[in-house]
């Protein structure tokens, strides 16, 4: 399959961040789910192992507990969580080999109505996904530099409170 880049999103600014480690990552995603609600979806993008999963085992667990099993959809694609405010659709899109498989995943159904955090965005063809939080993870030593775009001005603002250098 052949992978679409992920731009930044049109007349969003970019907000750079640097995660030392794993606590400051876990504490990034709880601020994240402070912000994010039903409806909003998270493109993750970033080489294997940067942080992806890691991020978004964080966010679900800050918004349906601490103590909630989270396996990675590497293999099974989608993990679906039912909150009492919220579905959570996590995606792992690595593993897709054409765009026709997205429709039976039903993830075009749960953009815009559930929290939809999508690793490999590059894999979603021409699936329309407004308004989303694009969070791009690099490698910095032992560290991640984070690159987010499309953020709301108030994540935005806590992000930085908490994480600017």
């Amino acid at each position: 399959m052949t992978e679409n880049p992920i731009p930044a999103l049109p007349d969003s600014p970019v907000l750079c961040l640097f995660l030392p480690n794993e606590a400051d990552s876990a504490q990034f995603a709880a601020i994240c789910g402070q912000y994010l609600a039903a409806g909003d979806t998270v493109l993750l993008s970033g080489a294997v192992g940067t942080g992806k999963s890691h991020f978004a085992r964080a966010l679900i667990r800050s918004k349906l507990g601490e103590n909630l099993d989270v396996p990675s959809p590497t293999f099974t694609l989608v993990q679906t969580y039912e909150g009492p405010a919220l579905e959570i659709w996590h995606a792992d899109l690595y593993r897709l080999t054409n765009t026709a498989e997205l429709a039976e995943l039903g993830l075009d159904q749960a953009i815009g109505t559930a929290l939809c955090l999508i690793e490999w965005p590059d894999r979603l063809g021409n699936i329309p996904v407004p308004d989303a939080v694009l969070i791009r993870f690099s490698y910095d030593g032992d560290g991640r530099n984070l690159a987010i775009s499309g953020a709301s001005p108030a994540l935005a603002a806590a992000l930085k409170s908490q994480f600017a250098k």
